[in-house]
């Protein structure tokens, strides 16, 4: 993706990707932006290490849509498509309690309508949006992701139990990020996290959300021969047979500027902590990828030092970091009250 490029020119092209192909998937009736191009002006940058999301709304019954296209290159920007059902749509209020989809709905994300449903359903979310009743239903959503993860022992593979530490850890912050009517992001949640912190007053708990990512201590230095590490997995991964999961398509070439890059950055703007969970992702979704069978030595002795330095190295280390988040849960809420009480922009 061109560094300079605009939102705007941005939205432009994921409109005529749409045209061009995705309405040629059967049962389309639509299609809507998603996630962090919908909080950017139309002249804001989009930088060469975001993608542009991008859900097909379909057709197709209850059934959700297993097929996600990932990320592809379209005329010099990286979009990443996924597919909703109309039926996850229902109703505006279906929406709005929903804190990853609500914010996609809230103003301008609509790019293709054919029948006009998708556009009223936009009018009305942006209506109601800052109303106190959903914010705080968003939040409580956010929260019970965290509460209803998968425990540890669900999964006898390391890198889904690691994960399984990681994005519970991680979503913390968007319970905060919901309660000030930010975007939820994914990959550099803990920076709007920090000045949201900040902001109100709460900065003291900042620490608290990187203990539970295992990262609070870390140094630049030991973060920097972790990103190194990673990126030979990544290179490794990316040529390597893909197994079914989700996302594994992101590790890829045209994934890089994301998964790779996007971290390089944070690291390189003085923020390597808030690079940890993103480099720590990638690296168990790299681990998936190569499996037990065909991970070189030296790659998986990188992983193994990861998990080390974020506190993660054993099954019990893991169990108790699950234990410790739903410990902290009652302190994210109280912030998070306090956020929504405290936010003007929050009406009722």
């Amino acid at each position: 993706m061109t560094p300079t490029i605009t939102a705007s020119e941005a939205r432009d092209v994921a409109r005529r990707w749409v045209e061009d192909v995705g309405s040629r998937t059967p049962s389309f009736v639509g299609a809507v932006l998603h996630g962090s191009i919908n909080w950017l002006g139309p002249n804001d940058v989009v930088l060469a290490t975001s993608d542009i999301d991008l859900m097909l709304i379909l057709d197709c019954g209850p059934a959700q849509p297993t097929d996600k296209l990932g990320k592809l290159r379209y005329r010099d920007v990286l979009l990443d498509v996924s597919s909703l059902t109309e039926d996850e749509l229902r109703t505006p209020e279906a929406i709005l309690g929903q804190y990853h989809l609500a914010g996609s709905f809230a103003g301008r994300s609509v790019i293709a309508d054919p029948t006009g449903r998708l556009t009223a359903l936009e009018n009305a979310v942006t209506r109601d949006y800052a109303r106190r009743r959903w914010v705080r239903e968003r939040c409580a959503h956010a929260l019970a992701k965290v509460r209803n993860a998968p425990a540890v022992c669900s999964s006898d593979d390391l890198a889904d139990q690691v994960m399984g530490c990681l994005f519970p850890a991680a979503v913390c912050t968007h319970v905060l990020l919901v309660a000030g009517l930010r975007n939820p992001t994914v990959r550099n949640r803990y920076l709007p996290t920090r000045s949201l912190l900040a902001e109100y007053g709460r900065s003291d708990l900042y620490d608290t959300l990187l203990t539970l990512q295992g990262c609070a201590d870390v140094t630049a230095d030991c973060v920097r021969q972790h990103f190194a590490a990673l990126v030979v997995a990544f290179d490794a991964a990316k040529e390597a047979p893909k197994p079914p999961f989700p996302f594994a398509a992101d590790i890829s070439d045209a994934g890089r500027p994301v998964a790779i890059d996007g971290s390089r950055e944070l690291i390189e703007g003085g923020n390597p902590r808030e690079a940890v969970f993103w480099i720590a992702v990638t690296y168990s979704r790299c681990m998936k990828i190569l499996g037990q069978d065909r991970t070189p030595d030296a790659i998986e002795g990188g992983y193994l030092r990861l998990l080390g330095d974020l506190g993660l190295a054993t099954f019990a280390d893991r169990q108790r970091r699950r234990q410790h988040i739903a410990a902290a849960l009652p302190q994210v809420w109280d912030a998070a009250e306090a956020i929504m009480e405290q936010n003007p922009n929050i009406t009722d």
